[in-house]
């Protein structure tokens, strides 16, 4: 898939990164819409955990994985896979990575410290 379209300038948007993950955020009504761009051999457990201090990603994400596929791992072992295209739903308290060798591409909307009870992802 050519991601060129999906990776291009984004109007408006605050851009940061943070352990090697590209964030571009909007702020639209009360909530964020984040592209998130995920690097092929990203794992949150080995860029972002040095990086946040958790042992695991405490973040919701609710979006539409544009492309790429993530690997995801509860605390209780319990796994998920999502390939693009496909609306994804992630509770906190997990372990994330990119599959392959092309970088995930995550459209993602957040309501910032109240995502997980505005969208009711209590896992």
């Amino acid at each position: 898939m050519d991601t060129a379209t999906l990776l291009g300038p984004l109007k408006d948007a605050t851009r940061r990164e943070v352990g090697g993950v590209q964030v571009d955020v909007v702020r639209t009504g009360n909530s964020r819409v984040k592209r998130v761009v995920y690097p092929a051999g990203f794992q949150w457990s080995r860029n972002m955990k040095p990086v946040i201090g958790t042992e695991l990603c405490q973040h919701a994400h609710v979006g539409f994985l544009a492309a790429g596929r993530l690997g995801i791992e509860y605390a209780d072992g319990t796994r998920e896979e999502y390939v693009a295209p496909q609306v994804v739903a992630i509770a906190p308290g997990h372990d994330g990575w990119v599959i392959g060798e092309e970088p995930a591409i995550l459209i993602e909307f957040d309501f910032e410290g109240e995502t997980v009870e505005r969208l009711g992802l209590k896992r």
